[in-house]
């Protein structure tokens, strides 16, 4: 359902203008500009299914309907977004698609709320999970291959007689995340996207931190978008949400069940102020990935720092993939000291940064990431992840630059920090 007037015209709009212009109000005079907040768990009906398609509020209602159209148009979907009420809501109801018996390939390194989901969810619905370099597209294929093949195997061992004509199509799904949390690998989407539709493999992609600005996995031909709209969506670190966008009805439908019948629903007020940062996505971003392609190239050059990962860095193992299928690098930045002691100082020295999780607001955050117990092995103990915001980058730099110092004794001249007599 859409609030677009059908009296506008409708051209192809520039996502800029996507997010500002999507799900406002028909015009008329004395209209309000902006979609009101509706309040109402229950909606008047003497039907089953009243037109309106509003009946509860656990099912839909009026609050969500805005936002929905406009993350839809924005992601160049054809149906609109189903928000959640929260991403690992979202990330769920997704994982809820593999069946029992079924396979989900994930990438090593991925957010670890949806490892931590995946690895419950397998061992309560019995479906198994394969983890793989997401940038190692031969790696990701033969792990596709693996799954059709198994699956063909157990269907011809069926004595049922129940052999679907490609096993994959139900059992099997790739999720992809790229960037990758929080290494910044990036996959090649389209060759992934490509193999797994050939194999009849289900393609979920978590687009959180590219946001549809950067790219839109479902012209690719991913079959669901995940967002965890809390980070750039929102953007102000206010309101916990989450979104899954398909072309499909089917699997829409299915997912709209999930929602409704697990109770994973957002509140009209969070629902709206999502709506309301969402406008201003595009310059929110545009500066903070101004400031990350910055203070990524300072930290290339900075004494006592391991490694930078970042797209946007022409020695990045991501750069040339990022630079063919990316509108941009997008706004996180990860860096490797020599310990976990280091990174940790780093982040208790800052006074600008601010030493949390999450990502995606106007406002810079800084973390270790292997404080989490259950982010992967893989992820080096000294590695610090930035989420940069819309701060004056010269006021970051210096920040990050003295805690740097501070923690590790190396100047940014290259020189030992100075000590008192």
């Amino acid at each position: 359902m859409t609030t677009r007037d059908p009296a506008r015209p409708t051209p192809t709009f520039a996502p800029e203008t996507v997010l500002v212009e999507a799900a406002r109000p028909p015009r008329a005079n004395g209209a309000s500009v902006n979609p009101p907040i509706e309040l109402s768990s229950t909606f008047i009906g003497t039907t089953e299914v009243n037109d309106s398609g509003y009946a509860y509020g656990r099912f839909a209602t009026p609050a969500w309907t805005p936002f929905e159209a406009a993350l839809g148009e924005l992601e160049h979907a054809a149906l609109p977004a189903l928000v959640f009420g929260s991403g690992l809501a979202a990330i769920a109801a997704v994982l809820a698609l593999v069946p029992r018996g079924g396979t989900l390939v994930m990438p090593t390194h991925s957010y670890q709320g949806s490892l931590q989901s995946a690895q419950e969810l397998a061992a309560r619905a019995g479906f198994s999970v394969v983890s793989v370099d997401i940038a190692d597209t031969d790696a990701v294929i033969a792990a596709l291959d693996g799954i059709v093949t198994d699956d063909a195997a157990a269907a011809a061992g069926d004595s049922s007689g129940d052999v679907t004509e490609d096993p994959g199509a139900a059992s099997a799904m790739l999720w992809i995340e790229s960037p990758t949390n929080p290494m910044l690998e990036v996959a090649d989407m389209p060759a992934l996207i490509a193999a797994a539709r050939a194999r009849g493999v289900r393609v979920a992609v978590d687009n959180t931190f590219a946001t549809p600005l950067l790219q839109t996995p479902l012209d690719l031909g991913a079959d669901l978008v995940v967002h965890s709209v809390t980070k750039y969506l929102a953007g102000h670190s206010d309101v916990v949400l989450g979104a899954v966008i398909t072309n499909d009805p089917t699997l829409r439908e299915l997912l709209l069940t999930e929602r409704s019948m697990r109770g994973a629903i957002a509140g009209p007020f969070e629902v709206w102020l999502a709506l309301r940062g969402m406008r201003t996505l595009s310059v929110r971003l545009e500066r903070a990935q101004a400031n990350a392609q910055i203070l990524a190239e300072r930290l290339s050059d900075r004494a006592g720092v391991v490694e930078v990962r970042y797209p946007g860095l022409p020695a990045d193992p991501g750069h040339a993939r990022a630079s063919k299928q990316m509108a941009g690098f997008g706004a996180i930045v990860a860096f490797t000291v020599d310990t976990a002691e280091q990174a940790t100082a780093i982040a208790e020295a800052v006074r600008l940064w601010t030493p949390a999780t999450s990502l995606g607001g106007v406002e810079s955050l800084i973390e270790r990431r292997r404080r989490h117990a259950s982010e992967p092995s893989s992820v080096p103990e000294g590695l610090l992840r930035l989420s940069v915001g819309i701060e004056h980058v010269d006021d970051l730099w210096a920040d990050l630059d003295a805690a740097i110092t501070a923690a590790t004794g190396e100047t940014g001249d290259g020189e030992p920090a100075a000590t008192l007599a």
